[in-house]
């Protein structure tokens, strides 16, 4: 059986804040394949971007590594050196960003930073404009050659970000990382990046890791899901696994109240009662006991353990063990 392309295996990250240590990440653990789309969602605070952080080894200094690994094509990125990572970002391992604004320099021309982007390569400098005309062409954006002359501000944001995408998949990476590329985009634009992003995956053939607060997004692209919550992953599988048999309350809930699933028309749109909780303090038994509408007497005193909820589907929850709470 082929080893998967990143596996991540009991990562745990805390911050070092004036409160105290900020467990920002609990026992991570999952992998993604060689070729698969896997999809992370969870609300805001959920850890999804202490995640990316801790891939790409760009971590804040006051994050401190408790324990865990991150194995890339093999390679374990936590005893990698500060140049063999940066040798990686941008070539092996490439990042779409949620606001191209932000990722695009506004004063430079889009195609000074498409060749810039290219340092890497010893190619003669026609060669490397080149590639920016045929990148862009494969992004969807006609009349390539004149458009890089043309600076950030002059293109729609939808435009924008397919420019992160081509930017991103310069180098062919082995693995894509899409931080919620769709989030500033109206409905009709997001069908066209996620349109374009799954031409280009059949294209290219890199693995991607899809982070995303929206559910009919990932739905539409992704193979596998995992669900995290408060810094821990509570369920992960196939997407059919996910979407039509949850196991998890959250992963129940965080369903119910996508507007996409929404059948009659309400003045108030579903929500999860209660807030996430505080993770600089010690917490015993399940992380979501406390908004959880199903809980029962072990949740408050033992945190759940991954059981087998179907064929390559697990979720951490007591309700789905065959034993009585003690």
């Amino acid at each position: 059986m082929t080893a998967p392309l990143l596996q991540i295996d009991g990562v745990t990250i805390d911050y070092n804040t004036k409160k105290g240590n900020l467990r920002a990440l609990r026992d991570i653990s999952f992998d993604v394949n060689k070729g698969e789309i896997v999809g992370i969602v969870g609300e805001s605070g959920c850890g999804k971007s202490t995640l990316i952080s801790t891939i790409l080894q760009l971590l804040p200094q006051n994050a401190e590594w408790k324990k865990g690994a991150i194995n890339f094509k093999g390679k374990n990125l936590i005893a990698c050196s500060e140049k063999e990572m940066r040798d990686m970002r941008g070539k092996d391992i490439s990042v779409i960003f949620q606001d191209p604004m932000q990722s695009l320099n506004p004063v430079i021309t889009i195609g000074r930073q498409m060749v810039d982007i290219q340092h890497r390569s010893t190619s003669p400098y026609v060669e490397k404009w080149q590639k920016a005309i045929d990148m862009l062409s494969m992004v969807g954006i006609a009349d390539a050659e004149t458009r890089l002359k043309q600076h950030p501000f002059e293109f729609s944001g939808g435009m924008l970000q397919r420019i992160a995408i081509a930017m991103a998949l310069m180098s062919r990476p082995d693995l894509l990382i899409a931080d919620e590329p769709t989030t500033a985009l109206d409905a009709t634009l997001e069908v066209e990046i996620i349109k374009r992003l799954k031409d280009l995956h059949k294209e290219m053939g890199c693995s991607i890791l899809f982070i995303s607060h929206h559910l009919g997004v990932i739905a539409e692209l992704c193979q596998r899901v995992v669900v995290m919550y408060a810094g821990s992953v509570v369920e992960f599988g196939s997407v059919d696994e996910i979407f039509f048999n949850p196991k998890h309350p959250y992963t129940r809930r965080l369903i119910e109240c996508d507007p996409g699933h929404i059948k009659e028309r309400a003045k108030r749109l579903p929500t999860i009662p209660g807030e996430i909780p505080d993770l600089t303090e010690a917490l015993e038994g399940c992380i979501f006991q406390e908004r959880c509408s199903e809980i029962i007497a072990k949740c408050k005193i033992s945190t759940p353990h991954f059981v087998s909820v179907g064929q390559n589907h697990q979720a951490a929850c007591w309700l789905n063990h065959n034993q009585e709470p003690e």
